[in-house]
């Protein structure tokens, strides 16, 4: 029978706050804009806007600033009502800055916030069975109650026929010690179809400390987790599908100039997600996620910033089609 949402994204969320004075070191930023953002949040915008029907479960305070998430999120088409309002704890926030080519630093307030507060009873009111597909992220594996509920929800997923992604999304910050991180999210792999991540996300969950080291060999030890594939974004190297029958399916990369690089990894996953739902083989899909990244980078945004179908497919046309 057919279901009722193509994605269910699971995790964090927050209010995003972007330095509007782009280049400016961080002491020197004058005023922000108020954007949304948090890995889950931004994929289940990501996926509405390419014509995906797409909820979250997220948890928000009951504050303002969970007001203005939900309101973005509604007007977006994210189905929002599985979203409890965790009373005591705060909607989480982060202050961005932007310096282009290659820092930008995000600096994250997530003291008592409520989207770590997700339960299994949260799950168990989520449509878990009711959704082609689950995405995870690595950082609602950093604490309790959201560990055993994100773990539980895959498991869930697994057993009614719905397929399981874990985007690594490490933020190291979110962790007492990158060792705890990595064991964490090999323990998890086997709840997974597939796992997402850069090549640092990759390497800090196989646990891999050697810089000099193949990050090919990281691949490996997560590819023995997971029950089908490892995706490495290499940002402007393309991405790459390793498969468990050992195969590897390369998507070149689409050429832009960088504005800011934050979100284009969720904005990747989007792409990638859509293409899988479309029945698409390895390589087109990553193809299309690196269209909807290589959007992304040009603008300033995660959620906010994220493209229509239109949109990519003009894109992609623009840049000789797949």
């Amino acid at each position: 029978m057919p279901r009722m949402y193509d994605v269910l994204c699971m995790g964090r969320s927050s209010i995003d706050l972007y330095s509007n004075d782009v280049g400016a070191p961080f002491e020197a930023i004058t005023s922000f804009a108020a954007l949304v953002g948090g890995c889950p949040t931004n994929i289940s915008v990501g996926t509405r806007r390419l014509g995906l029907r797409s909820a979250l479960l997220t948890g928000v305070g009951q504050d303002r600033v969970g007001d203005f998430i939900m309101h973005f999120l509604r007007r977006e088409g994210v189905e929002t009502k599985y979203i409890p309002i965790k009373p005591g704890h705060r909607t989480s926030a982060v202050l961005l800055g932007i310096q282009p080519p290659d820092n930008f630093p995000l600096i994250y307030y997530r003291d008592n916030n409520a989207d770590i507060e997700l339960t299994i009873d949260d799950v168990l009111a989520a449509p878990v069975a009711d959704s082609r597909l689950l995405l995870i992220s690595g950082t609602g594996l950093s604490q309790e109650p959201s560990r055993s509920a994100t773990q539980f929800a895959a498991e869930l997923a697994h057993a009614n026929g719905t397929e399981v992604i874990l985007d690594i999304d490490y933020r190291p910050d979110q962790w007492h010690d990158a060792r705890a991180f990595g064991i964490t999210t090999r323990v998890t792999l086997p709840l997974a179809d597939m796992a997402i991540g850069t090549e640092d996300e990759i390497r800090a969950a196989a646990g891999l400390d050697d810089p000099t080291e193949d990050p090919e060999v990281a691949v490996g030890r997560l590819l023995e987790g997971v029950r089908k594939a490892v995706v490495f974004k290499r940002g402007a190297g393309g991405a790459s599908v390793y498969t468990k029958d050992g195969a590897v399916h390369h998507a070149p990369p689409f050429h832009i100039e960088v504005l800011n690089v934050l979100g284009a990894g969720d904005a990747f996953a989007s792409g990638f997600i859509y293409g899988l739902l479309q029945g698409w083989d390895w390589a087109r899909a990553a193809r299309m996620g690196n269209a909807t990244g290589a959007i992304v980078v040009t603008r300033q945004g995660c959620a906010n910033a994220m493209p229509t179908l239109d949109e990519t497919r003009a894109f992609v046309e623009g840049k000789g089609g797949f």
